[in-house]
């Protein structure tokens, strides 16, 4: 499966930005999705995730309440909803796929997936 991440940009904090990643293929709902970041001089780190069938969602406890992970399998999209932004958040944004016959699986680290989008940058002013 190829990613292509879309939707970073320039925000004031406090403001909104919607991530979406777009999946190739026709297995989209074979694969449980992850958002990850990284910012500079930073190492990769984890966002949120999201089972096949969007019934099991998970969230790193920065994001949780601010940022709202979903998915469209029609659309072959996963999306991130960015809601109260800070200066903090500022990073490249990746997605992430991995192929599980579970509809119930989600990964929190970066080897629990195999195919990554290029990354979409965020930038959050004060």
């Amino acid at each position: 499966v190829q990613l292509q991440a879309s939707g970073g940009g320039l925000v004031q904090a406090g403001g909104s930005l919607r991530l979406s990643c777009a999946a190739s293929g026709r297995t989209f709902s074979s694969y449980a999705m992850g958002w990850f970041r990284q910012a500079p001089g930073k190492e990769r780190e984890f966002i949120a995730a999201i089972s096949r069938s969007s019934g099991i969602t998970y969230y790193t406890d920065s994001v949780k309440g601010r940022f709202t992970i979903s998915r469209d399998n029609a659309k072959n999209t996963v999306y991130l909803q960015m809601n109260s932004l800070k200066p903090e958040d500022t990073a490249s944004y990746y997605c992430a796929a991995h192929n599980t016959p579970s509809s119930r699986w989600y990964g929190r680290e970066i080897y629990d997936y195999r195919y990554w989008g290029q990354g979409t940058l965020v930038t959050v002013s004060s």
